[in-house]
């Protein structure tokens, strides 16, 4: 009898120890009030610095800036980048910036994202690539994050989120756009 009530208190444990592990959000990138980790060099696609390496951090300074980590292009990913790039340009005024970079060594994406850009007539968001799917080691982007988001202002993180693999949704695209006002300055 000790021994199946000694089995059952190990097997509920193991089944809450899941549990609570399974309710735990994923945590990628740098955190909320945390510092931007500093200057790394992606492949630039589309924007100024097109068809070469350029630290997108740097280029934007302290304005208010959304960077997104992306492991593919998806139809919701495409969603995420038109929409941020439609609230780029109505922040202009306050030098609002945007970039993805695609954490992805697959050579194919580069063409792919050039026709997204086009197709998407992307005018201020910049497409870029890192030919390591870790990402930037500084910016500690977790291997099970399909997608990190990061906006920030002044180099501080003001909001982050992380999805995994197929969790990405329209609600979440218009959340994400809902708090861009978190790194725009006070009017």
């Amino acid at each position: 009898m000790k021994v199946f009530r000694l089995a059952a208190v190990l097997g509920l444990t193991v089944a809450l120890a899941g549990f609570v592990a399974a309710a735990e959000p994923l945590v990628s990138g740098p955190q909320v009030d945390s510092k931007v980790p500093g200057a790394f060099q992606p492949f630039n696609v589309n924007g100024e610095s097109a068809g070469q390496k350029n630290c997108l951090v740097c280029q934007n300074g302290t304005n208010p800036v959304v960077m997104i980590f992306a492991r593919e292009v998806t139809p919701e990913v495409t969603k995420l980048i038109k929409r941020v790039d439609q609230a780029t340009a109505k922040h202009q005024d306050a030098e609002m910036g945007s970039f993805v970079v695609f954490c992805n060594d697959d050579k194919a994406l580069q063409d792919q994202l050039k026709n997204m850009a086009r197709d998407q007539d992307l005018k201020h968001l910049v497409l870029s690539t890192w030919d390591d799917a870790t990402g930037p080691k500084k910016y500690r982007v977790n291997k099970d994050a399909d997608v990190t988001v990061v906006l920030y202002t002044g180099m501080v993180v003001k909001a982050n989120h992380a999805f995994q693999k197929g969790e990405l949704s329209d609600k979440d695209v218009d959340g994400i756009v809902g708090e861009v006002s978190k790194i725009l300055p006070p009017k």
